[in-house]
């Protein structure tokens, strides 16, 4: 424990640049993610035929190995945080593309056709009532690719792209258990708190009337 302690104590401030250069990677792939596979799973809620296709890519994507997507990047971006974020990108894609699509298919036919008979448009059904029974089962998704990717960043040291997994990989390399440990709780202490972060949105963003109506 003194160890332990004493390497705390010498080491705070760089454990906490590389746990923010750890969230900085994390959160910026889950934001492009979302930018990304909300309009897509939208979309694909309209495409009978080609969602199943497209979602199997995705699947499929995400069976990959993380360090050889990570590497397949390198020729095309080099080093750093860039092929870092755009790898986890890749992974976050599909939680949140499969829970928006799962969510808008699922919101009953019924409330839709009222909505039809009350005059709405298409846009205005899909924005005042498919988007809002959805987004409970798409923030899901959103929070269930924040935790993985959190954990997921940690291999970005493979490719010098920062973040806690740099002391995670020294203390592996160099049987350190201090660099190990300061690496790898700061990750489970971030991915609790990420997800309670968005645990929190979820309950502004979802507007009341909304959390207790049966989508299906």
């Amino acid at each position: 424990m003194n160890t332990m302690y004493e390497f705390l104590q010498t080491n705070w401030e760089e454990i906490l640049h590389k746990a923010w250069e750890h969230l900085y990677i994390s959160l910026t792939a889950v934001l492009f993610g979302i930018l990304v596979a909300v309009p897509l799973g939208i979309l694909l809620s309209r495409m009978k035929k080609g969602a199943p296709l497209i979602i199997g890519v995705a699947n499929i994507i995400q069976t990959l190995p993380s360090l050889a997507v990570l590497a397949f990047f390198i020729p095309l971006l080099g080093v750093g945080k860039t092929p870092a974020i755009v790898a986890l990108f890749f992974y976050s894609v599909l939680p949140i593309l499969r829970n928006t699509y799962t969510g808008i298919q699922s919101v009953n036919p019924n409330l839709l056709e009222s909505g039809r008979g009350i005059g709405m448009t298409a846009w205005e059904r899909m924005f005042l009532v498919e988007f809002p029974l959805a987004l409970p089962i798409i923030m899901a998704g959103i929070r269930t690719a924040s935790v993985y990717l959190i954990g997921w960043a940690t291999l970005a040291s493979f490719i010098g792209g920062g973040g806690l997994g740099d002391y995670i990989f020294i203390g592996l390399n160099l049987y350190q258990t201090e660099y190990i440990i300061a690496g790898a709780i700061p990750v489970i202490i971030m991915a609790i708190l990420v997800d309670l972060v968005f645990s929190a949105i979820e309950k502004k963003v979802v507007p009341k009337g909304m959390k207790g109506i049966k989508s299906v």
